[in-house]
């Protein structure tokens, strides 16, 4: 919806404002609490939100604490308790700026600019990004196997309905890949695509996070939470790793995949969704079932269609496209007779495995070609003919490297600068000069908030 959000209590201020900004042409909401502050932004998705730090009812770093990380929306802090210490900690908390009152209007409005050009350009990064995504997406999916080649017509036989799918298959297969597929292939393509990944949520939080929860259901719930099948609402809900969902939650997972209806944790009101479900496993659902580990009416439920992907072992003949893919982004080569140790290898992985050698191997290679660096098929095992640390690499190679696996895994500067505990400007400049040691200086716009400074 955009616009901005003023958040002060100060009425005569506030009404200033609002007055101001709407004959600048912009659309204004204002309001003096916290708590409707968080509902608004929640729920409306400003461009910029001005945020009094000193509120009757809340802290206004504890908002900006909570949106700031997860939103694009821009904070402009203003207060009239400003002292350095403050302003360093609110632009640490993830604000664009720090005003002091008293101010003039003409310094607000030129950090408002500031504050929508910069959202502009997240924006248009993200937009690059996930065009780049579906075009590596697409190029996975390219293949000469005729069983790969049957998965892919079976994906876009049922992408037209809303049938519930189990995607099958072993780790590394691209089971969410082809899951995003059949979302893209969908009448719900422009609608949301919400990965649940149920390896990775604690069993105690489990509920929380997938139905979300109520204010006060539980200590430590001090606001209402919306769970991921919410956010999944008019697109698909993709339950990756079906397999690990806790047995006590399985019947509220059935009663939702029958109904596409849920309760929030602490909650009264039945809530209605409008989702496509598709799942994926690589466990034995079935030998589960009969274990006692799952349930037999939710696993039929989730399987009204099924789709087993091949393993890379399975598709031989796919090996060269997705080498000449992951090389072509680094414009780097690979000998024919490497290439052919690579088709005969196994690769227990699949794609993920190959995908991983093959970057290693690039991060090491400082030539055009990769062989020398790449850890060959040998009796049936990968070995290095020389392992990583037998050519001794230099602290600042390991350190690139760890830097640049971080930001692949976490696909952001600023994640990767709070696991290491630097600043971005850091991140930033070891990725850059990765880049340009390895030839391709203008790969692309790196994800995040400019650089700060050491």
């Amino acid at each position: 919806m955009g616009g901005i959000l003023i958040v002060e209590d100060d009425e005569n201020l506030g009404r200033l404002l609002e007055r101001k900004l709407a004959e600048k042409g912009f659309r204004v909401d204002r309001t003096c609490s916290g708590e409707e502050a968080r509902e608004l932004i929640r729920s409306r998705g400003y461009d910029v939100v001005l945020l009094d730090i000193r509120l009757k009812d809340t802290d206004g770093f504890e908002i900006l604490k909570e949106f700031a990380g997860d939103t694009l929306t821009k904070f402009i802090v203003i207060t009239g308790y400003g002292d350095l210490r403050t302003a360093v900690e609110a632009m640490r908390a993830g604000a664009t700026d720090f005003i002091q009152k008293p101010f003039s209007f003409d310094i607000l409005e030129v950090s408002i600019d500031r504050a929508l050009k910069e959202k502009r350009l997240e924006e248009e990064n993200r937009a690059l990004r996930s065009i780049l995504l579906e075009k590596d997406q697409e190029v996975l999916l390219e293949t000469r196997s005729p069983a790969f080649r049957e998965v892919l017509e079976t994906a876009k036989k049922v992408a037209g309905s809303d049938i519930n799918v189990l995607i099958r298959g072993e780790t590394g297969t691209g089971k969410e890949v082809l899951a995003r597929y059949i979302h893209r292939l969908s009448p719900r393509s422009e609608g949301p695509f919400i990965v649940v990944d149920c390896s990775a949520i604690p069993e105690h939080l489990f509920e929380s996070e997938v139905f979300g929860h109520e204010k006060g259901a539980y200590t430590g719930a001090t606001q209402k939470k919306l769970g991921l099948v919410e956010l999944a609402d008019g697109g698909t809900l993709f339950l990756d790793e079906i397999g690990d969902v806790p047995l006590h939650v399985q019947s509220k997972l059935l009663r939702f995949v029958e109904t596409r209806r849920f309760r929030r944790v602490g909650g009264l009101k039945e809530i209605s969704v409008d989702v496509r479900i598709i799942s994926a496993t690589n466990r034995d659902l079935s030998g589960m079932v009969s274990r006692g580990e799952f349930r037999s009416d939710l696993l039929f439920r989730l399987n009204v269609v099924e789709i087993n992907i091949p393993p890379l072992r399975e598709r031989k003949e796919d090996i060269p496209l997705l080498v000449d893919h992951f090389l072509s982004r680094y414009g780097k080569k690979i000998r024919k007779e490497t290439l052919k140790a690579l088709t005969d290898y196994p690769w227990p992985g699949n794609v993920r495995e190959l995908k991983n050698a093959i970057e290693r191997a690039v991060l090491l290679s400082r030539g055009e070609y990769v062989d020398e660096n790449l850890c060959l098929p040998k009796d049936g095992s990968l070995e290095c003919p020389e392992d990583l640390f037998s050519k001794m690499p230099s602290l600042e190679d390991l350190e690139l490297m760890y830097v640049d696996y971080l930001y692949r895994r976490l696909g952001s500067v600023s994640k990767v600068a709070e696991v290491l505990r630097c600043s971005r400007r850091t991140v930033f400049r070891k990725l850059k000069k990765l880049r340009e040691r390895n030839g391709n200086p203008e790969e692309g716009p790196l994800s995040g908030p400019a650089p700060d400074v050491d």
